[in-house]
């Protein structure tokens, strides 16, 4: 199946735009859980098993494993919800962004070794970079456009022409870059108005969209400004605020409470 029929169905399935990250920070965990060998692992499924039903991805930061030398965990992470929630496809969080072989290879790692849905990447050298991605026409890539850090404007801002660099990139992504209707944007919920201008340049395309929770994200303006015209589109994700809602042992409770919080708040203003 299709990365964005996959999506769309796990939204429909679950009454849900809201994507649970995957960011593991070792001395956030509950110490029970630190014990464990393979903790990560063993965290990341008490989290899964508790939110499945309330989401309609999950999203997998690749520099915690990365940093760990837990390669093997955030492979066995994507796995588990592949063989246990087939219906929830993963976001691999990496965002590369190279070219030629380079690329290829990226690209190679994220869809057959670590067989990601969809991978999140830096258009910043262009198509060059984009199509070693979209080629993988079942697969997902998910375009860094305006983003959610305080420090986005002093690049994204720019103007080029009569246009802000960030609005290039959206209309280059809509008009050039998606042959395969496979390719989504990264839009924060930290700037509902660049998501609102981002939307009326797009029409439909999906965009996922980081910022609540811990980055203090609008859920009403994130909402309101990002949805397209069939009621979805948006993927919301929160990481630290629903993961680390809790760090005893009712963490996967906490976490769960909090992923049912921001699901039926998101929903409050579709």
């Amino acid at each position: 199946m299709r990365f964005l029929d996959q999506v769309r169905d796990a939204m429909h399935k679950n009454n849900s735009l809201v994507c649970v990250g995957l960011d593991p920070l070792l001395e956030q965990f509950p110490a029970h859980i630190k014990e464990l060998d393979q903790c990560i692992f063993e965290f990341n499924k008490y989290i899964i098993d508790a939110t499945h039903d309330l989401v309609c991805a999950y999203k997998p930061q690749a520099a915690h494993y990365h940093a760990q030398g837990a390669e093997d965990q955030l492979l066995m992470t994507i796995q588990y919800v592949q063989d246990n929630y087939p219906d929830i496809p993963v976001i691999l969080d990496s965002k590369r962004g190279d070219i030629g072989s380079t690329a290829d290879q990226y690209a190679k790692e994220a869809f057959v070794r670590y067989n990601a849905d969809a991978v999140t990447i830096n258009p910043y050298m262009g198509i060059d970079t984009v199509e070693p991605f979209t080629r993988y026409e079942d697969k997902g890539a998910v375009l860094l456009c305006r983003t959610s850090n305080p420090g986005a404007a002093a690049i994204q801002n720019l103007k080029v022409g009569e246009q802000f660099l960030y609005e290039v990139i959206a209309e280059t992504a809509m008009k050039e870059w998606n042959n395969n209707d496979n390719v989504l944007l990264v839009v924060g919920a930290t700037n509902p108005d660049e998501l609102k201008r981002i939307r009326e340049i797009t029409g439909d395309m999906t965009f996922l969209v980081p910022g609540l929770g811990a980055q203090g994200g609008d859920v009403e303006a994130t909402v309101k400004n990002g949805l397209n015209s069939k009621g979805e589109g948006i993927i919301v994700n929160s990481s630290r605020g629903i993961i680390y809602a809790g760090n005893d042992e009712d963490f996967a409770e906490a976490a769960r409470n909090a992923a049912t919080e921001l699901r039926d708040q998101v929903n409050q203003y579709r």
